[in-house]
């Protein structure tokens, strides 16, 4: 694994650091590449069943690396479209399609796609001082990585149009009071709290939890009745589950369940 992504697993949870700490984790060809790989080294093994994706240094992710950015690399009009068909979109939905829940822990700055990266994940907590900003419009662009789509859906269209036409920051705890994230913590908190978090994940039926991420993402668009079906057909694919068994057989027992993630 290269530098720029620093991977630890412990109790069934992997934690990926973005480590380029002194361009606050720019996102450069190498760590999007070493990025998908940790994610998909995570995807494959059954013993991981959350994983946290935090920065090193003062700062999540300043977005994409405008001094080494692959699309500005070659001279003369830069093809940011291609760029983004082989780098952020796929990751994005490597991220949203992945079977195991990703907590971001957020410290510092997440600005740009850095942000989207964030708000990709599937819980959101942050440190009090970090803050979030859609600085597309400062360089004369449109939010990418998603964040056109998640934006409004985390926080309304009208707030979202103010970020992303005044790329100005927004603190942590107001992107908390606004449902843009799930949770602020005190700064030096966040990494145990995280932890704790992924940790108890990691001990919950996984495929349910995967099954959840995938139902949420598809009631975006859905109708009520394709989500009726949805619902339908994903809850009997968890009702032949080991977890299920285990979950109901812990109920009629009174103790707590004992999930394998099977």
């Amino acid at each position: 694994m290269s530098e720029t992504i620093l991977y630890a697993a412990e109790a069934g949870v992997a934690t990926l650091t973005l480590n380029r700490p002194d361009s606050l984790n720019a996102l450069n060809r190498q760590l999007h590449a070493d990025l998908r790989q940790a994610l998909d080294r995570a995807a494959s093994d059954p013993v991981i069943r959350c994983l946290i994706l935090t920065g090193a240094g003062r700062g999540f992710c300043s977005g994409a690396d405008l001094v080494d950015s692959a699309a500005l690399s070659s001279g003369g009009a830069p093809d940011l479209a291609k760029a983004l068909d082989t780098t952020y979109n796929p990751l994005i939905r490597a991220m949203r399609d992945l079977p195991k829940p990703i907590v971001a822990a957020v410290n510092g700055i997440a600005a740009g796609a850095g942000a989207s990266i964030a708000l990709a994940c599937d819980l959101v907590m942050a440190a009090k001082s970090a803050t979030f900003i859609q600085a597309f419009c400062k360089i004369g662009l449109v939010p990418d990585a998603g964040s056109t789509w998640l934006l409004p859906r985390h926080v309304g269209r009208a707030r979202a149009a103010a970020l992303a036409m005044l790329g100005d920051k927004l603190p942590a705890e107001q992107a908390e009071s606004w449902g843009l994230i799930w949770r602020t913590v005190d700064d030096d908190k966040l990494m145990e709290e995280a932890t704790k978090l992924g940790r108890h994940l990691a001990t919950q039926p996984t495929k349910a939890l995967g099954l959840i991420k995938k139902a949420l993402a598809a009631a975006e668009t859905n109708s009520l009745d394709q989500q009726l079906d949805l619902e339908r057909d994903l809850q009997g694919e968890l009702g032949r589950t080991d977890d299920f068994k285990e979950g109901v057989t812990a109920f009629r027992e009174k103790r707590p369940a004992r999930f394998t993630g099977r």
